[in-house]
């Protein structure tokens, strides 16, 4: 019986199907290895609430949890500090795996810069219309002699009139400058005014109209 199993474990082919057999195995159990380490299997951690924080402050804990991050965007907010983490994907909290990248958006250290459009010989409305769409809040008017009532001139900021094209902060404090339709020896009473609601001008609209 033994000398028959001997002669059945020396048949070549029953050989090479055992060599198989076992590669096979051992691929599989090399593969499963392979995987677990690979996901690190059932091992997590948790997202740290870096929000608020600087880059450099934010990394320590970051990296504490053994998470990498990239910085993908940055935006301007008032509310927050300049240069601080705005948002962090996946959100604090979340559990993910050790040595996974985060994706980072911080608040801009500068406003956001918008060009100044050409706003020359279009209406007062027309101009402060297209200020505002473009993002510019604080805008001003300046009333100048000049021959048209209402047109636009062109816009000031820190006292000089700026380009067509020009790149200023959306934060900025602009100066809308239009003709006030009167003399040069009138401009002393109406040398400058602050922005008026746009609705108060309206009866002043229709008149000119």
């Amino acid at each position: 019986m033994n000398n028959r199993f001997i002669k059945i474990l020396k048949n070549p082919f029953v050989i090479s199907l055992l060599l198989a057999v076992l590669i096979l195995w051992g691929l599989i159990y090399g593969t499963l290895v392979w995987l677990d380490i690979y996901t690190r299997h059932n091992e997590a951690v948790v997202i740290p609430d870096v929000k608020g924080m600087t880059i450099e402050e934010a990394a320590p804990f970051l990296a504490e949890k053994g998470i990498r991050y990239n910085i993908i965007d940055s935006v301007f907010s008032k509310d927050v500090d300049p240069g601080a983490i705005v948002e962090i994907v996946p959100t604090p909290g979340s559990k993910v795996k050790e040595g996974r990248i985060v994706f980072v958006t911080i608040n801009a250290k500068t406003s956001q810069m918008a060009r100044i459009p050409e706003v020359q010989d279009l209406s007062f409305r027309q101009a402060y219309a297209l200020l505002t769409s473009i993002g510019f809040k604080a805008i001003e008017v300046k009333y100048v002699a000049g021959d048209y009532k209402d047109l636009a001139i062109g816009v000031e900021w820190n006292g000089k009139i700026l380009d067509e094209g020009q790149h200023v902060p959306l934060n900025a404090h602009l100066t809308l400058v239009v003709s006030g339709g009167f003399e040069e020896s009138d401009s002393l009473a109406l040398d400058s005014l602050n922005m008026a609601p746009v609705e108060s001008l309206d009866s002043e609209e229709e008149n000119w109209f």
